[in-house]
């Protein structure tokens, strides 16, 4: 009976531990409490309802001459590369435990606490759909709920580099900046990207990268912005997985439509107005186009093409909340005073919204 209760303590530990793993990513990664106390409740019953078993479980226990430690600095096979794995490997863990230690314990004379740990068991199953339920929507990257979406493009930024620029705007308070060159070289844009992510990645500012899709996986940016002549959206998200955000560009109605539809994370609507920043720019929207889609469309909405100070009002009447901004930001002299003038602009245009 010695072997059965070393058996058991073994297992027993094996599954607390797993469930701490994962009660521990609830908290920190998913930060969600319901989960998270679902996971302590069930992890103080695993030991509680053994505690008077405790005397007889150490008295078992011989940790120095178990064969796993060996066994396990041998191999690789617990290694993980990612958060899902580890989700995975602490369910099963803790699984597979709780099986051994339910069996354990019908051979050691304790039938009814072994029914105890057969409904942990099954507890656990069900908590394992609800964690990647729960994992599944906090993984999914959202585009931030903000006023001013920035585009650096260094032909537009008075000499200054791109670096430099975006250094401005971080400290300006902008959350998302978009990636946007298309004349350097994809080694000089690889690098620079490079340099940009990291500055962003700090600063928890959100980083798009425009029509690359190579360029944002390489430099694992947040998200990817696309054409309508680009690669189909459904194509791309098979590309860069689910964690990645994609902006989709749309002029009309229904592309705005099919967009949503096909899963963007949000619609890039232009040009509002005439612009010649953009080479092959189409005939502009037009604001009651905007205004249709604003109304009619679920998803976020970032409103771009010849957006200045002196017209965004028009657009925030017509309920945008988001701007695109490229030569009006890059192009002023002083990019932080220009963010807090444009952003009181916005501010008085919605309050008048109202």
């Amino acid at each position: 009976m010695q072997g059965i209760y070393r058996l058991l303590d073994a297992n027993i530990n094996r599954a607390a531990e797993g469930l701490r793993v994962l009660e521990d990513l609830t908290r920190f990664q998913l930060g969600n409490a319901d989960l998270t106390e679902e996971l302590k409740k069930m992890r103080h019953l695993l030991r509680k309802s053994v505690s008077h078993l405790q005397p007889k479980l150490l008295a078992a226990r011989d940790s120095i001459n178990d064969l796993g430690l060996e066994l396990s600095q041998k191999d690789n096979l617990d290694n993980k590369s990612n958060v899902q794995e580890l989700i995975t490997g602490n369910f099963k863990r803790t699984q597979e435990a709780l099986r051994v230690s339910e069996e354990s314990l019908k051979v050691a004379g304790y039938y009814q606490l072994s029914k105890i740990y057969e409904e942990l068991r099954f507890q656990a199953y069900n908590l394992e759909k609800m964690f990647f339920s729960y994992y599944g929507q906090a993984k999914k990257r959202k585009l931030p709920e903000t006023d001013i979406y920035c585009i650096i493009a260094e032909e537009y930024s008075l000499g200054r580099t791109n670096l430099e620029v975006v250094r401005e705007m971080i400290e300006a308070g902008i959350k998302i900046i978009q990636y946007r060159e298309k004349e350097k070289s994809m080694r000089d844009k690889y690098e620079e990207c490079l340099q940009i992510r990291e500055l962003t990645q700090k600063a928890g500012v959100t980083f798009i990268v425009n029509d690359d899709i190579a360029l944002a996986l390489s430099v694992k940016a947040d998200g990817v912005h696309i054409g309508q002549k680009d690669l189909p959206l459904e194509k791309v998200r098979e590309l860069v997985g689910e964690e990645m955000i994609i902006g989709l560009s749309v002029q009309t109605p229904d592309q705005a439509r099919e967009g949503a539809a096909k899963g963007a994370d949000y619609l890039g609507v232009g040009p509002i107005f005439a612009t010649s920043t953009k080479k092959d720019a189409s005939n502009p929207v037009g604001l009651e186009t905007l205004a249709h889609m604003v109304q009619n469309i679920p998803i976020p909405l970032v409103a771009i093409g010849g957006i200045k100070e002196d017209n965004l009002e028009q657009l925030v009447e017509k309920g945008v909340n988001c701007l695109a901004m490229i030569t009006e930001i890059v192009g002023s002299r002083d990019i932080k005073s220009k963010i807090a003038s444009l952003r009181r602009a916005i501010s008085h245009a919605k309050e008048r919204r109202k």
